[in-house]
């Protein structure tokens, strides 16, 4: 019965979505407003981070039975969204009846899931990893479609889907498969490692695959620090959990270097881990990001245990982290074929350059490959003649794309007092 009461209820109050162009100067605003559901936020905030859109302002409230998110956004490049086919496609996702929808990625509308073999991979991190397990399914005849690569605190995880490459479809033998298993979990376990490697398929059903790396890191520890990563960082991270007890809540405070997609790291980690945003606010400035958020668990109860406030302290630092990576940005454009990611990961291990993250796609028969890297012997900038180096191998057919993603300046007082202006935003308001 109660079913079908909220059935009606989403019936006579379909979600609304509205696009301005006019009220801020450099922004679009996007307003979305709709009946709450468990996970609504982070469905909002994915579908904006697949369209690399960048989140400057944020303004969240969902506390009783409705919803209602400002996000103030732009492209990369600096410009408004006045594009009339992304405006389309954005009112159209978000006012559709149920937010189940498949992500903006390359991943995905490429090939169905039937069309590829997923493969999740967990382990230790080290020097020229990704290249032995690219030269292992160029080895075992897989050839990779798509794949992502994360590293971070010493562990690595990946999500890769690949296809038999003299059939173009999905690897389904038994026996291969199990062979597959056992090569890379070899390879991700290395010579020293006492932890086990783990090499599983991807469960059936669509996961977002950035979701899904954020949940794998997680599951193999990677917030327990084994090194300060960020040491000499002017934007070091800085997470804090307090209450606010007069309202019930719990209140988490974060304060670190703005980047893409740092509102989707965050939201998605609070939802995994069974907390739900009622309200917050997000501010970025030049240089630096603020977020503050009243959370309860799942059952409705603040937090309250040590244990559990360190715990969630930690898993919100390493999930902005994981992203944050003070390396070169290498991207590489050209025709496809069996075997180039693996000839392409084993030229950068030659050229003494550690792989910190890999995003891959494939689409019409091209390649776009894209490498954060640093010099393997001392995790400091790559040299230019490193770089000189690696051009001339791969060869002028690639299109080959360099950027530098080097140390912020040190952030103006405007952007250090942010914190504290932001600190007592939601004091005294009647929720």
């Amino acid at each position: 019965m109660e079913d079908e009461y909220a059935k009606l209820v989403k019936r006579m109050n379909p979600p609304r979505v509205t696009i301005d162009n006019n009220s801020s100067p450099d922004t679009t605003v996007i307003q979305v407003e709709s009946v709450n559901k468990p996970g609504i936020l982070l469905e909002v905030v994915q579908v904006l981070a697949d369209l690399n859109l960048v989140i400057t302002k944020a303004y969240i409230s969902s506390d009783g039975k409705w919803f209602m998110d400002v996000f103030n956004v732009k492209h990369r490049n600096g410009s408004k969204v006045k594009d009339e086919g992304v405006i389309s496609y954005i009112k159209k996702i978000l006012e559709s009846d149920a937010l189940n929808f498949p992500s903006m990625d390359s991943s995905v509308g490429l090939k169905s899931s039937l069309d590829y073999t997923s493969i999740e991979l967990a382990g230790t991190d080290r020097p020229g990893l990704l290249s032995e397990v690219c030269a292992v399914l160029a080895d075992l005849g897989c050839n990779v479609v798509t794949a992502e690569i994360w590293t971070h605190n010493a562990r690595a995880a990946a999500v890769v889907n690949v296809t038999d490459d003299r059939m173009g479809c999905a690897v389904e033998d038994p026996e291969r498969l199990l062979t597959i298993k056992k090569r890379l979990c070899n390879v991700f376990r290395g010579n020293n490692d006492l932890k086990n490697a783990k090499m599983t398929l991807s469960p059936p059903g669509f996961m977002h695959r950035e979701r899904r790396l954020h949940q794998i890191m997680v599951a193999e520890r990677d917030y327990e620090k084994v090194e300060d990563e960020m040491e000499g960082n002017v934007f070091k991270t800085e997470v804090s959990v307090s209450d606010c007890i007069e309202k019930d809540y719990t209140v988490i405070t974060m304060r670190c270097k703005d980047r893409p997609k740092l509102l989707f790291d965050t939201v998605c980690t609070i939802t995994d881990m069974q907390y739900v945003i009622y309200h917050g606010v997000v501010h970025t400035g030049k240089m630096e990001a603020y977020q503050e958020y009243y959370i309860r668990h799942v059952d409705g109860n603040r937090i309250s245990s040590e244990a559990e406030r360190e715990r969630v302290m930690q898993c919100l630092e390493a999930a902005i982290e994981r992203r944050t990576s003070e390396a070169l940005e290498l991207e590489l454009c050209t025709e496809d074929r069996v075997g180039l990611l693996s000839d392409i990961t084993r030229i950068l291990r030659e050229n003494s350059l550690c792989i910190k993250r890999a995003e891959i796609s494939t689409e019409n028969g091209k390649a776009k490959d894209i490498f954060y890297v640093t010099d393997m012997t001392r995790d400091s900038p790559v040299d230019p003649r490193t770089i000189d180096s690696i051009r001339r191998q791969i060869g002028k057919n690639t299109a080959f794309d360099v950027r530098w993603n080097s140390s912020p300046p040190k952030p103006t007082r405007e952007e250090t007092t942010m914190s504290s202006l932001f600190g007592h935003f939601f004091k005294g308001r009647p929720f």
